[in-house]
């Protein structure tokens, strides 16, 4: 069973049990005789035990009992005020625990690199990382599972914060071999009739068909694989063409083969790679250290093809 009982319930207890005196526990915590009485008597009832042995003409003496609880109270209080002491250092300094989601479709290019540059610079702070697909990251955040997320502005809710980092616009995988692979740009229409092979996670698998759905067209779905590695590799071994807000450094696929990229001509809209965290007053210095780390690290990496970086302006929510 539960206990129930409160931390106020036990700094009454031991203001009466140091003063020895209702009264004058009363004056020292400004708190009236009443609620203080009823505080004792609701722990009594609690844990089964008599705190104090009541005299009229002496005031309160404590139990033997009650003078075992009452150390343990006190400890107990002294190690809540160190929890307060620890939350301080956690919010005025960039130290402890931070829990860091990513979109595993690019997690393989940004996470490593920037999490070792994050930890050499701010020693003592202990990151944790989590690769998820945009729907499990979502209901990470939502649940306080992880601090923020580094992933794209698909799909927030209205509690959420979105720092945006750097614009990504859609570009068509393709073979090196491929006959459009030499084309400035490619419409919609132009793969309707061609394989392909879509990378299948929540609500990108939206985003992506969504190039055709509104132009009226129906694409022509060959394979589908919720991994982009294997979706790289599928691409250069001509499965089909692919879709993806991404343009590595380095063209290959997984197994070797070339590959390229050639920007989406159409009515797509970019995407925003950011940091997406819940709604809070109170953002610790962890938080926002590693958010400023991220965006000095877009920028001087050049991920994803040295993208256009954006600035600290808010991107609008979907």
């Amino acid at each position: 069973m539960p206990l129930r009982f409160t931390l106020r319930q036990l700094e009454y207890f031991v203001a009466v049990g140091e003063a020895g005196s209702i009264a004058k526990a009363a004056e020292q915590v400004n708190v009236s005789p009443p609620s203080i009485s009823a505080s004792i008597a609701q722990l009594e009832t609690e844990f089964g035990v008599q705190l104090f042995v009541r005299k009229h003409s002496h005031g309160l003496s404590l139990t033997a009992g009650g003078r075992i609880f009452l150390k343990e109270a006190a400890r107990l209080l002294n190690d809540a005020d160190a929890l307060h002491d620890v939350a301080g250092d956690f919010a005025e300094k960039v130290r402890g625990p931070l829990a860091v989601g990513c979109l595993l479709t690019f997690a393989q290019i940004v996470l490593p690199a920037l999490r070792m540059r994050f930890e050499r610079a701010y020693p003592d702070v202990r990151v944790r990382q989590f690769e998820r697909n945009q729907g499990q990251l979502l209901e990470m955040l939502q649940r306080g599972e992880i601090d923020l997320a580094l992933t794209y502005d698909l799909e927030l809710s209205q509690d959420m914060t979105f720092e945006p980092l750097m614009l990504v616009p859609a570009y068509v995988m393709l073979p090196a071999g491929h006959r459009f692979a030499a084309k400035a740009s490619i419409t919609t229409e132009e793969l309707a009739d061609e394989p392909m092979v879509l990378l299948d996670l929540p609500f990108s698998r939206e985003y992506f068909l969504s190039a055709f759905h509104q132009r009226g067209i129906r694409p022509n779905i060959a394979e589908r694989t919720g991994d982009i590695a294997v979706m790289r590799s599928m691409v250069a071994n001509g499965f089909g063409y692919g879709i993806a807000n991404m343009r590595p450094l380095n063209t290959l696929a997984p197994d070797g083969k070339p590959l390229v990229f050639v920007p989406l001509d159409g009515d797509l809209r970019p995407l925003t790679m950011g940091v997406a965290l819940p709604n809070s007053e109170h953002r610790t210095q962890t938080v926002q250290a590693f958010i400023d780390h991220c965006r000095h690290f877009v920028v001087e990496q050049g991920v994803f093809g040295a993208e256009r970086a954006v600035g600290q302006a808010a991107v609008p929510q979907k």
